[in-house]
C-alpha cells in the first residue's frame, strides 16, 4: 500500500480502498477500482478524490496492488 494522498500514485484502473463522504466520521473504507480522477492538485491532505466504476465518490485511503 502507499500514500492515496498523492495524484501520482493513483492510476485509472487501480484498485483502491476510499472513505465516502458519508463515512468520513466512521473512516468506513470501501473498496473499488478507479474510473476517474477528480482531484486536479498533485497532492491533497485528506486523500485524492476519485470516482469508482460503480460511481461512488470518495477520497483515497489506501492503494492495494
Amino acid at each position: 500500500m502507499s500514500a492515496g494522498n498523492t495524484r501520482a500514485n493513483i492510476k485509472v484502473g487501480a484498485n483502491v480502498g476510499i472513505v465516502l463522504k458519508n463515512d468520513q466520521r466512521s473512516g468506513k473504507i470501501t473498496q473499488g477500482v478507479v474510473k476517474r480522477i477528480l482531484t486536479k492538485s498533485s497532492t491533497h491532505p485528506h486523500g485524492i478524490k476519485v470516482q469508482l466504476e460503480d460511481g461512488q465518490v470518495g477520497r483515497v485511503k489506501e492503494i492495494n496492488n
